[in-house]
């Protein structure tokens, strides 16, 4: 009996070491692939690198320039650009485990790969080869640095692999992940910022909100970033954007681009210049998975982009068979499409495989919680053309060719600002708005058993707000309503507008900073713009004024320490210049009052939050007065440095991790800064800046934190868009070739 049972024991053993080798070596085998193909060509580029370790690439074709800027993005942030693959490949959740799963769901929801399958090959040839050609970059690289590869059988990849990543990640910039989570969750949804709709009863719709009332090596250790907008950072994306006409700064055009993203993961910012023999020469940044700059400039002009928060996504109640396999739509019953899937989900040393279902309806996507089945469709469904829009963009010589390629309206969302060397401006609030129908309540959740309900394409071009040289001689955005962005006598009318176009009527204290301090500047030459561009001011009103309103009526009696905070931040001088002694309270108390009106949350107890952060300050700092500079700070390996700026100020810290000292470790706010200046007769100029620096995952490399005291001292860096400059600072020179 002994004997069996040892028998049994070790046969057990010998099953569980078999069942965790499976589990720990299934998923690279399951994911492996045997159908990339990529051209039989020869890809050659120079990479020179600046001072500042920027990449400069140059090929002979615009296809040798794209495998150039793959090769260099992946010697500064490998680390990073494998997240983005593995997400563009449903794999992430091997990599970072439920968080990750959570990705790889989204990529089957919305089908991004079978998106990038039917839409890849039909892109312009040229197109396409930019793609093929910045896939074969990371190939090579990943080849070469084996040691470096998280994920088994990741690579090699091909340009439908970098496609589909964009065909997942394009929705989430404006709020797609807004809608998906609460529907997975079963949670509510939060209010639209777009104006009410009347509906055909007479009856109001869904109020509308202008964001103010109250809703009903190996790389550093870090958290983990995201590589795609999500959670708080996706909720509170935002960026600010300035131009000037030449009458109205004294000389130059300028155009500022100052992007709000995070400093690290998929959607941070990397610099680069490209120069080709085709024409292609633009200096600027895109996002780790991209052959090209998405905002920068060119000779002729240039653009930056703001996200707006249009209603860009309608969400439909389904009406299903009693065995939930068939929906109802135009008095016919339709099968729902339902599909399982595999989920790799990283779990210590082993990765399980979690099976989900995805269902998608003639309407989109389809959610099921324990309320019923939702469908989704959003703006810019089933259209991959951003791909070849941005290229073109980057080509673009004049204001015309540029308006012609947005007109296309393949760029599914985000505002662009505009400037350029013959001295024009504009505006153009860029969004593929469903072309709705009167008589529905689009705020709200639709019938999903009604065909009209079902709108194709977007609205035409023409529709969009759109500002071209206002009098005033300057336009700004800092995610507010377009309706504010030119001053007085130049801004638009929001009636002029349809409601079920979905244009929010937010505002934002940036918006209100700009409009006030550009309107009241009789000049906006470059020392103007620079002081506007870093205040760090907060007008009284929106959700500021609310807070301090409700604030003063707190009844303090009982507490003679919050009563003490609250005479302190009733002193506030309302700026977070880190001068003030209420500057590292007010900084704190805003964050949260700010999240709720940026996302129509629950408006969070004024007293409860008081509480919590006299605490924090009170254990960490002894005090409730620290310089603020003390606490929010700029941290990156060595480099511990003090910020100023406040979570809706021009000079943006807009969210940050608190660390075991309790200090704020901003992670998320002024990213990549880019002032143009085109002065008539001479060619353009630019400066830039980041937080860290070229190689944010490189603890090793001499970029890994070499802007940081610059960005914290309100400084640029040139950029060195010309060939001579280039060479004049060239700290180093090598040329990269593939051959297949």
């Amino acid at each position: 009996m002994t004997k069996w049972l040892g028998r049994i024991g070790i046969a057990l053993v010998v099953l569980g070491l078999i069942v965790f080798v499976g589990l720990a070596t299934w998923e690279p085998f399951w994911a492996k692939r045997d159908d990339i193909t990529l051209p039989e060509r020869i890809y050659t580029a120079e990479i020179i690198r600046d001072d500042f370790g920027v990449p400069h690439i140059y090929g002979k074709t615009d296809a040798d320039v794209a495998y150039g800027v793959a090769v260099a993005h992946a010697e500064d942030d490998f680390f990073t650009l494998q997240d983005v693959i593995a997400m563009s490949r449903g794999r992430y959740g091997a990599i970072a485990g439920e968080e990750g799963a959570a990705f790889d769901y989204a990529y089957h929801l919305l089908d991004a790969r079978g998106l990038a399958e039917r839409e890849y090959p039909r892109l312009p040839e040229d197109t396409r080869a930019l793609f093929d050609a910045y896939a074969a970059g990371l190939n090579e690289y990943a080849a070469a640095h084996p040691g470096e590869v998280k994920l088994g059988n990741l690579f090699p990849v091909d340009g439908t692999d970098v496609a589909a990543g964009f065909a997942l990640r394009q929705p989430f910039f404006f709020g797609l992940g807004n809608i998906i989570e609460p529907l997975v969750s079963g949670k509510p949804l939060n209010r639209e910022h777009g104006p009410a709709i009347p509906v055909a009863d007479g009856g109001s719709a869904a109020p509308a909100t202008d964001g103010n009332e109250t809703p009903s090596e190996r790389a550093p250790d870090q958290a983990r970033a995201h590589p795609l907008p999500w959670g708080e950072d996706g909720a509170l994306a935002g960026s600010n954007a300035f131009a000037v006409t030449p009458e109205k700064s004294g000389g130059p055009t300028i155009l500022v681009s100052n992007s709000h993203q995070p400093w690290r993961g998929g959607v941070a910012w990397y610099e680069l210049v490209v120069e080709s023999e085709e024409g292609w020469h633009y200096a600027g940044a895109n996002f780790p998975g991209s052959p090209f700059p998405f905002l920068g400039h060119n000779e002729h002009l240039g653009w930056t982009n703001t996200v707006n928060t249009p209603d860009m996504v309608d969400v439909y109640r389904l009406e299903m068979s009693e065995d939930e396999s068939r929906y109802l739509i135009g008095g016919e019953w339709r099968d729902l499409e339902a599909t399982r899937v595999t989920l790799p989900v990283k779990l210590g040393p082993v990765t399980l495989p979690i099976r989900r279902t995805v269902y998608r309806s003639v309407h989109g996507p389809v959610i099921r919680n324990d309320d019923g089945f939702f469908a989704i469709r959003y703006g810019g469904i089933g259209n991959l053309g951003q791909l070849d829009a941005y290229y073109r963009l980057n080509k673009a010589t004049d204001l015309e060719q540029f308006e012609t390629i947005l007109a296309r309206m393949d760029i599914p969302s985000t505002n662009f600002i505009y400037g350029d060397k013959a001295g024009n401006i504009a505006y153009i609030y860029n969004a593929a708005l469903p072309n709705r129908v009167k008589g529905y309540d689009w705020r709200n959740i639709l019938p999903g058993d009604d065909p009209r309900a079902i709108w194709s394409g977007p609205v035409s071009y023409e529709r969009l707000p759109r500002y071209v040289n206002p009098a005033s001689g300057w336009i700004y955005n800092a995610n507010n309503t377009p309706y504010t962005a030119a001053g007085a006598g130049s801004d638009l009318a929001p009636e002029d507008f349809a409601p079920e176009l979905g244009v929010e009527l937010k505002q934002t204290n940036r918006s209100r900073r700009a409009w006030k301090l550009m309107s009241e500047a009789e000049t906006l030459d470059r020392a103007t713009l620079e002081a506007i561009k870093y205040d760090t001011a907060y007008d009284r009103a929106g959700y500021v004024a609310r807070l301090w309103d409700e604030l003063q009526a707190l009844d303090l009696s009982d507490d003679a320490e919050l009563a003490n905070a609250r005479d302190m931040l009733m002193g506030w001088d309302f700026t977070a210049d880190s001068v003030g002694r209420a500057d590292a309270l007010a900084l704190l108390m805003i964050r949260e009052f700010m999240s709720s009106s940026y996302q129509n949350k629950p408006w969070p107890d004024v007293r409860d939050e008081l509480a919590r952060q006299v605490a924090h300050l009170t254990e960490h700092f002894g005090r409730i007065d620290p310089p603020m500079g003390e606490v929010l700070r700029l941290r990156q390996g060595d480099v511990d440095l003090p910020l100023d700026g406040g979570s809706d100020t021009l000079r943006a810290s807009t969210t940050w991790d608190v660390d075991e000292d309790g200090r704020l470790s901003v992670r998320h706010g002024d990213s990549f800064i880019q002032w143009v200046e085109w002065l008539p007769g001479e060619r353009v100029s630019s400066r830039s800046i980041q937080p860290f620096g070229a190689a944010t995952t490189r603890p090793a490399s001499p970029h890994y934190t070499d802007q940081a005291m610059l960005f914290v001292q309100h400084r640029l860096k040139p950029v060195h868009f010309w060939r001579d400059d280039v060479v004049a600072h060239a700290a180093s020179r090598k040329t990269v070739t593939h051959r297949r």
